[in-house]
């Protein structure tokens, strides 16, 4: 078994891109995908590029029920950040592919997708939504 997504209607069927919800009244477009057809929603791709908004660093493993490396020798801080997507919605999202100190509200990124824990067996790996930099073009 390969490595799958830790939740579902978390991504678009082909990965490239994170799935939200329009309400199909007020046009509003926000993620998660809600989990009830009843909420009068329609699923949507969101957009791939965005700007960080505000981030933090987490700093040492979370608690459970966080079911990434927990093993503080192994721990290493990481970002965690609302990236704005014009037209759409702010998405929580660990950043990838840059060192915590270096990042800057308002820095561009784009989506990817990560394993939650890289050292885990490929057939436990679960993954997750992420932003990188974006580099230049």
């Amino acid at each position: 078994m390969s490595a799958q997504p830790i939740a579902d209607n978390l991504f678009t069927d082909d990965m490239s891109a994170l799935l939200g919800a329009r309400n199909r009244e007020t046009g509003q477009i926000f993620f998660p995908l809600p989990l009830t057809p009843a909420d009068n929603i329609e699923p949507v791709a969101l957009g791939t590029r965005g700007t960080v908004w505000t981030y933090t660093v987490q700093r040492f493993p979370p608690k459970p029920p966080y079911i990434g490396p927990t093993d503080p020798e192994k721990f290493k801080p990481y970002a965690v950040a609302y990236v704005s997507l014009p037209g759409q919605t702010m998405v929580e999202s660990r950043l990838t592919g840059i060192d915590p100190d270096d990042v800057k509200i308002g820095m561009e990124v784009e989506f990817t997708v990560i394993p939650l824990d890289p050292d885990a067996p490929a057939e436990e790996q679960k993954l997750i939504h992420a932003f990188k930099p974006v580099q230049g073009e």
